[in-house]
């Protein structure tokens, strides 16, 4: 960030603004006259799986109002003595509208049927999943999830970008899909993960979680990490 002199005509200080623009630079008047500061990455890229997600937050909060009140007290009910598991992980109190919008978001973002009245609370299993891995196949990556037995519920697969090796704490976790069939005890996810952040680089790490999901309820997330090394020559 620097202070800079404006040109005086406006004309050209609004072609000069939008010529910075252009080149990642923005310019803006602040309280002690003109400066700039570098365009940091898109904080709202509105990806597909964004607004996709965001018109089904619309959708189903507007379907709260179509509720009679016999199911309105049953999510009620619900809120009252149940703690919801956010995609954080974190166990939070929620009011009766929240709970409904955030149960029926998570089943649509999936394409599941939503729900009127709320389903019984899930008792949940061991998570499956034991261990991420990662190969190179003919100097082809694969990343891997190692699962004990077959799933008997979905598997939400969540997975940050490649980060430093050095780097101990990830908080961002999007969802990327739902854990493939194992086949001989590995489920595959590098379709998954390929096609949002394509293949790491030597000395990345990778972070990737997995919840189980019933009925739009699901359970603390188990986490893995796993440093990349590169090829064999």
């Amino acid at each position: 960030m620097g202070k800079f002199v404006p040109h005086g005509n406006e004309k050209e200080r609004r072609a000069w603004i939008k010529g910075q623009k252009a080149k990642g630079v923005r310019a803006f008047k602040a309280r002690y006259g003109w400066t700039t500061s570098t365009v940091g990455p898109a904080t709202n890229p509105r990806t597909a799986d964004q607004q996709g997600h965001r018109s089904n937050v619309r959708a189903v909060s507007a379907r709260w109002h179509t509720l009679n009140p016999d199911q309105e007290a049953a999510w009620r009910a619900l809120a009252a003595k149940t703690y919801f598991i956010t995609d954080t992980g974190s166990r939070v109190r929620r009011n009766c509208y929240n709970w409904f919008v955030s149960l029926n978001t998570r089943r649509a973002d999936l394409g599941l049927p939503q729900f009127d009245v709320p389903p019984a609370e899930p008792v949940f299993p061991t998570n499956p999943v034991k261990e991420l891995a990662y190969t190179w196949t003919d100097g082809q990556f694969s990343l891997l999830a190692r699962v004990d037995g077959t799933p008997e519920q979905l598997i939400l697969v969540q997975a940050a970008r490649p980060v430093s090796s050095g780097v101990r704490c990830v908080q961002h976790f999007p969802l990327r899909g739902l854990l493939p069939p194992p086949d001989d005890g590995w489920s595959n996810l590098t379709d998954l993960y390929v096609a949002r952040y394509g293949v790491p680089k030597p000395n990345q790490a990778i972070w990737v979680r997995f919840c189980q999901h019933i009925d739009g309820f699901i359970d603390i997330p188990v986490e893995f990490r796993v440093r990349v090394q590169g090829p064999a020559a």
